[in-house]
């Protein structure tokens, strides 16, 4: 992988930037639709890559640990071909489900002990084998198996869990440096900064990262219930350290405030399955605020769904009908708001590129931030 740091904002940190990856380029800042199972959830290959158009999604090793398998998957050639896609993909380690698992699984030095939230079977992840399954994978960007604390954390906790964070880490390079890659192209390490929300934890744990001297780097362990200004504050301790010639993802984050407000800080990529999560109860984001496309004010409005949005969609149907479709319990209404939302997400990241090579970031971003606020 290479980065290009093209511009970075003389009003605030934001940057722009280009990654080049065997599947292809990635212009950051960038957001990367959730595709935990191999699918970005009610959205086909060619919806996703004609109508959102993103240059890179995520999978989870943990669901594809599980469902289909690491036999399917290597059999089909890796998970580019077997979904059938040509772009790039990042994977999580699984170190978060695992966090979200906390009534089903132990944490010991070792790794972690699981049981699986389908069948009740036990599992075991270590550094090692979880380096092996996204060997199997193939993913473009793979990352470090880490622990996620939860918020709040005790201090103690946190400290503990940071310092078997980072011996996890040097587990996983050691052990990635045996593997070879199985489907003929690169694949690009990512280790994980934690600490929760205690400075002088970042600090240790930013400065442990840096060192390693990975090709990207990531910030974990936030939008998991903090509020917004201990997320901004932790993220702005870390950037501060990790060097600026390198990518940096903010793991899990977030809404579209929070997206824009941690580019300003210096962050270049992001995942969040909000945009269809929140699609699927018909929240739909746009540049002039939120809308609950279930309200009974919609009922007859015939104006598009979005006459600023990027989709097809957008202005293919009108709100109305929109409504109508979530009234019924048909599914084509959560696909139609999904399509919106992650192309709403996709717009926004490289419109804030945009802004940021046109030299007034800032000043967009500040007004963005005060129009996306409002319910509609």
């Amino acid at each position: 992988m290479k980065f290009d740091l093209k511009l970075t904002d003389p009003k605030s940190k934001a940057r722009a930037g280009i990654i080049t990856t065997d599947h292809g380029t990635i212009e950051t800042p960038i957001f990367m639709p959730v595709g935990t199972l191999g699918t970005v959830k009610g959205v086909h290959q060619t919806e996703l890559k004609e109508q959102v158009n993103p240059d890179i999604i995520l999978a989870n090793t943990y669901h594809l640990f599980l469902r289909p398998g690491m036999d399917i998957l290597e059999r089909a050639g890796g998970l580019h071909q077997f979904m059938n896609w040509d772009r790039p993909i990042l994977t999580d380690s699984g170190g978060y489900q695992v966090y979200s698992l906390s009534g089903r699984r132990k944490i010991n030095e070792e790794g972690v002990k699981f049981k699986s939230h389908i069948d009740g079977s036990m599992h075991f992840f270590t550094p090692e084998n979880v380096m092996e399954t996204q060997r199997t994978i193939g993913a473009d960007i793979i990352m470090a198996f880490d622990e996620c604390t939860p918020y709040p954390c005790d201090y103690n906790y946190a400290k503990r869990s940071m310092h078997m964070t980072h011996r996890w880490l040097d587990r996983c390079i050691n052990h990635l440096e045996k593997l070879p890659y199985k489907y003929g192209f690169e694949q690009t390490f990512m280790p994980i900064v934690q600490g929760s929300t205690y400075k002088d934890l970042r600090r240790q744990s930013a400065e442990y990262i840096a060192n390693a001297g990975a090709q990207a780097n990531a910030i974990g362990g936030l939008s998991v219930g903090e509020p917004a200004d201990e997320m901004y504050a932790m993220t702005e301790v870390v950037t501060e350290i990790l060097p600026e010639d390198k990518p940096r993802y903010l793991m899990g984050v977030g809404t579209p405030i929070n997206i824009l407000e941690n580019i300003a800080l210096g962050i270049d990529m992001f995942d969040c399955v909000m945009p269809t999560r929140n699609a699927r109860n018909g929240m739909l984001f746009t540049a002039h605020g939120t809308i609950n496309i279930k309200n009974k004010k919609w009922e007859d409005d015939f104006s598009p769904i979005d006459d600023m949005g990027i989709t097809g969609v957008d202005t293919m149907y009108s709100k109305a009908y929109l409504r109508h479709l979530f009234a019924a319990k048909e599914m084509l209404g959560k696909q139609i708001a999904s399509i919106h939302n992650l192309g709403f997400y996709v717009w926004l990241t490289r419109e804030a590129r945009r802004h940021i090579l046109a030299g007034d970031f800032r000043a967009w971003k500040d007004k963005m931030v005060v129009q996306m606020d409002k319910r509609l």
